[in-house]
């Protein structure tokens, strides 16, 4: 779990509450509406061998093929990595790595990333060694199918460790995904650790971003920016974004003059990487806690989400333009608050081939259980409408997850509890 002083408490976030309050009746009532809809549970998860409470979605591989990962479950209850299978009609949830935790990784929160050599690249929570009040401060990992001929039906594939983080000055407890440049390396943050040690409680410090480098068969890594300075924004859960200059861009969770998280630039030159806080959230109309990543557009404009405030009360989806050396700030669209915080957005979002942006919320929603959105453009106004609401039971709930694009044109993700067997859910989303 994030240790920290804004702390998350994954596990816990669809509260039993909320799950007895939805009554039978409202599934009842539900039945109708769920029938005209284009929800689809594609994958109940057990919390054995195909792993429990997948926070982050899934990660397009080929056609009919999806890469992802359970934050916990498996054979060590670590959590998995997994592939997902089209066959017809159905899917097939193939386990491919379980963690062990201690020294090997444990807990995969972030999203995978396909690498240059096509394998999936992602990040540990916890594990890569007993650091961390002997969780581990979180790992940064490959996984490569066996060289060898496989004789059972699940062949496990092999995990090779890039990083393996301490919680100091190389930072800890890596949540957002990764990028790649053109030339291979690896680009991310982590939420603790750096050189500031006025954050926490613990002294852990307020985050980094890193720069994985190639060197043989290792990986060299080096802290480009450390979060903490002068009222900046700190703790980076998300990844980065890269435009065409090789800038980085990202959001912090809090921080910043008001407390409520920023969103940052990372500029590179000869006298070596600076950061500048492009827009710094108030908790106002404009949303605070940013917990989501962010995306480009074809034109440069940079989108993303608070998960917090905003004219609604239960988040915001921004847009930044940039003009000149500045970047002038909207809101799209004010979500609205059940009456709970940080109920918003917690999954970057997604756009698509007409500049129309899809996204999930953690327990806004009709039934508190979090939803799918999409909105809209119509020339400078953006209209909302609500793809699914969930109700924490057999359609799943709390999703934290990003959406993707299948080849066949549905919209994917996961919610991280409910389902079946109360562990979380897949699902698929008809436009």
């Amino acid at each position: 779990m994030p240790r920290s002083f804004r702390k998350l408490d994954w596990p816990r976030i669809l509260p039993p509450a909320l799950i007895l309050s939805l009554s039978f009746s409202l599934v009842v009532l539900l039945a109708p509406a769920a029938t005209a809809q284009t929800f689809k549970v594609i994958h109940d998860f057990s919390g054995g061998a195909d792993g429990a409470n997948p926070y982050t979605g899934l990660t397009p591989a080929a056609p009919g093929l999806f890469y992802g990962t359970a934050y916990s479950g498996g054979a060590g209850g670590q959590g998995i990595v997994f592939s997902l299978t089209q066959l017809g009609n159905n899917w097939s949830l193939t386990p491919l790595y379980n963690f062990k935790g201690g020294t090997d990784g444990a807990q995969p929160f972030a999203a995978l990333t396909i690498g240059p050599d096509d394998v999936p690249y992602g990040t540990t929570e916890n594990g890569g060694g007993f650091a961390c009040n002997g969780l581990g401060c979180g790992t940064v990992y490959s996984l490569h199918p066996s060289p060898t001929i496989c004789k059972t039906v699940n062949c496990p594939w092999k995990e090779t460790q890039l990083v393996q983080f301490q919680g100091g000055l190389d930072g800890g407890d890596p949540y957002g995904a990764l990028i790649f440049d053109q030339a291979g390396n690896i680009y991310g943050t982590t939420q603790v650790g750096g050189t500031s040690q006025q954050c926490l409680p613990q002294g852990v410090g307020c985050g980094t971003a890193y720069m994985l480098t190639r060197s043989g068969n290792s990986w060299n890594k080096t802290v480009l920016w450390n979060f903490g300075q002068a009222r900046g924004g700190i703790e980076p859960f998300n990844g980065l974004v890269m435009d065409k200059s090789g800038n980085l861009y990202g959001t912090t969770f809090v921080g910043g003059q008001q407390g409520e998280g920023t969103v940052y630039e990372l500029t590179n030159s000869q006298f070596g990487w600076t950061e500048n806080d492009i827009y710094t959230f108030t908790g106002g109309n404009d949303g605070g806690l940013p917990y989501v990543g962010l995306i480009f557009d074809k034109a440069g404009n940079l989108y993303g989400a608070a998960s917090d405030a905003g004219p609604g009360a239960g988040g915001t989806v921004f847009e930044l333009t940039p003009v000149g050396s500045n970047w002038n700030y909207s809101v799209l669209y004010g979500l609205t608050n059940p009456g709970s915080a940080e109920c918003g957005p917690f999954g970057t979002l997604l756009m698509d081939s007409a500049g129309n942006l899809y996204g999930t919320t953690r327990c806004d929603g009709a039934y508190h259980g979090g939803s799918v959105f999409k909105l809209t453009r119509n020339g400078n106004s953006w209209a909302y409408s609500t793809l699914h609401d969930f109700t924490g039971l057999a359609d799943g709930g709390s999703p934290y997850s990003s959406l993707v694009f299948g080849s066949d044109g549905n919209i994917y993700g996961t919610a991280s509890r409910g389902g079946a067997y109360s562990e979380g859910v897949i699902f698929q989303i008809t436009p």
